[in-house]
This record gives C-alpha cells, structure tokens and sequence, in this order.
C-alpha cells in the first residue's frame, strides 16, 4: 500500500477529533473523502483505530499509541518544507519552539520576546515547560524543539551556548527567618521544597548542600520555581532557586533570601540544541539572537549592582 502525506493529515485529525464528521469539517474535506481515508488507514495499520461506543468513538489501544506521535510527525513535515537556504528575519514567516523552566520566561524569555518582536516580525515563540523527562532525554527530544534553556552541567555531548549567569539562593517566608539561617544543624532539620529533585538530575546548589554534609529533608517537589513563594508561606520550608526569579516574585509573597555561610555557587544559563540545526540559517539566527538577550540581561544586572 502507497501512503501519502495528505494521509498522515488524515490520521492527526482523526486521531484528535474521534469523528469522521469533525475530523472532515476540521480538514475542508467531505465525510465521504474522510471516510475513504480512514478506510485505507485500517487496511494499512490492521485495525479499527476509531471503534463505535455508544453515540460516540473511541480510539484503540493502537490509536493510543499512535496520537502520540502523528502530531510530531507533521510538525517535523511542516519544518522540512519551510526550511530555506537562507534567513531574512525582516521577512520570514518561522516559528521557535524552546523549552525553558518556568522561571527564565520572565528574564531570558521576555528579553528573547522584545528582540525577536522587534527584528522578525513574522516569527513567533513558542516557549514549552522545561520538565524532568524532557531534560532526562534531552539528547532525543531535541530532535523535536529548536532548542532547550538549562544550566551548564546538567548536558553533556551536545552543541551549546552560555547564556547568562545567575547564582543559587537559599529563601524562606521572612516570619519564620528572622536573623537568617545558618547553622549546618538547622538547614538539615527544616523541611524543604526543591524544584526539579530527582536522582539523575542534580542541581549544583544541591550538590554545594551536600560537599557540606547537609542532606535536605525534602517535603515537597516540583517543576517549577515560580510556586515556590506559595509553597513556603507561613512555614518553616526552605527552598533553592535562581537569584534572578526573586525579583519577579510578588512583593506580598512574605520570602526573604536568606544569608548563608555556604556558598551555593554560580548558575550558568546555557542554551543547548541539537546538532542536527547547527548548520540551519534560521537556527543560525536564534542563537545569535538568544545570545544578544543573555548579553542585555547581563548588562542590566551589572547596572543594578553597580549604578552610577
């Protein structure tokens, strides 16, 4: 059987609507055309891919399986056929996805954001939520994004790019921290929250507790640090996040960074992709743009530190 693209469109829309009818007003197409579509999907896969239950449908466990990666497969078609042997920012019509923590939107992002607005009017961004089995299989999963926004240290192997830095810091809800925290002791004995806590994903911070012998009592985990001030108010918690993001948190969030004798080290940004895009003009262009927006986040930082 000789299978076509305008199939692979077919099967998305199917997949994702569960109706003939739906999947063809959602395409421009008949139901009859649809449903000679369809027809030709089961005879190619062996099976029923959309069973009737009741008034409606349901997908098979094979239909399951398959929704997961019909959307990819378009959206990889898709950047085949707009990839180009050159890049005019000024007139392009392109689209970025990045993957990026909850707590780099506000900074790296916004920054991003302005100068992609400014320079490629025709780009959009698309920012996905960092997340553990993102970062778990990142060799992998960058063959399905443009790029991924992490710490330096966390991947190994793939082309990079340092961003801008940051440093870790220790925060609590300011009632339950008067005069700061910095005994050993008390730092092992409080409960903690820590975003992105996982065996194989170690963030230097943590590992900075541990060369001084503090192992944290985790209570909470999460994927995300921008929860972090609701997740400690009005306790004894503890967290670890970014420097940066506390100046983004709100002014009634009642969390103080605490003044620690340990010193929780540097935090280097860095924008990681695969090497599949490293000769692509337009990817050529988004770095060269992330790089001038790790540069005026850096500058902004130092004239914070330093005014006039």
């Amino acid at each position: 059987m000789t299978l076509d693209l305008n199939l692979l469109v077919s099967l998305d829309a199917l997949l994702q609507e569960r109706s003939v009818t739906r999947a063809a007003q959602r395409l421009g197409l008949s139901q009859p055309t649809l449903s000679t579509a369809l027809a030709r999907l089961r005879r190619h896969f062996g099976d029923e891919l959309l069973t009737r239950v009741g008034n409606a449908y349901e997908l098979t466990p094979l239909a399951e399986r398959l929704s997961e990666n019909t959307t990819e497969a378009l959206n990889w078609t898709d950047r085949v056929f707009r990839t180009r042997a050159d890049f005019d920012p000024a007139t392009a019509e392109h689209e970025f996805t990045l993957v990026l923590s909850d707590c780099q939107l506000p900074t790296f992002g916004r920054t991003l954001a302005d100068l992609v607005s400014e320079a490629a009017p025709g780009v959009r961004l698309r920012f996905r939520h960092s997340t553990e089995a993102f970062v778990q299989r990142a060799h992998d999963n960058l063959r399905t994004v443009d790029a991924l926004v992490l710490p330096q240290g966390l991947l190994a192997q793939l082309p990079s790019l340092d961003l801008f830095q940051d440093r870790w810091v220790c925060v609590a809800a300011a009632d339950t921290s008067e005069g700061g925290v910095t005994s050993v002791t008390e730092l092992a004995g409080r409960p903690w929250v820590l975003p992105f806590f996982h065996p194989t994903v170690i963030l230097p911070s943590l590992r900075r507790l541990r060369d001084h012998g503090i192992e944290p009592r985790v209570e909470i985990t999460t994927e995300g640090f921008l929860a972090v001030p609701h997740l400690i108010a009005g306790t004894d918690r503890l967290s670890l996040v970014p420097e940066r993001i506390t100046h983004h948190f709100d002014n009634t969030s009642g969390m103080v960074v605490l003044d620690l004798a340990i010193e929780l080290g540097v935090l280097v940004e860095t924008l990681w992709w695969h090497p599949m895009h490293e000769r692509d003009p337009a990817h050529t262009w988004l770095r060269r743009t992330a790089a001038l927006a790790g540069r005026l986040l850096a500058t902004d930082t130092a004239r914070a530190q330093h005014p006039r």
